[in-house]
């Protein structure tokens, strides 16, 4: 399992975690269907939605690894 905003940033869905971090503040980052703060758990076999203005990004976990490269990164996560 990885915190939400640490996710977002290893697989690159989002930049930098401080964005991440403020997406869930904001309340922009469900997972499961709850929305969720920056600190909450994320494993595989979640779905996670972030909404991006009128845009909604949905994507399923297959992978959790503390460090992933550029190439690695899309093997953490499905869109959907």
């Amino acid at each position: 399992m990885m915190r939400i905003d640490k996710f977002l940033k290893v697989s690159r869905i989002i930049k930098r975690r401080t964005l991440a971090n403020e997406a869930c503040s904001r309340e922009k980052v469900s997972i499961n269907g709850r929305t969720v703060k920056p600190g909450a758990e994320v494993k595989v076999g979640d779905i996670v939605e972030i909404r991006f203005g009128q845009n909604v990004t949905r994507l399923r976990v297959l992978k959790v690894t503390e460090h992933a490269r550029k190439e690695e990164s899309i093997e953490m996560y499905e869109l959907l």
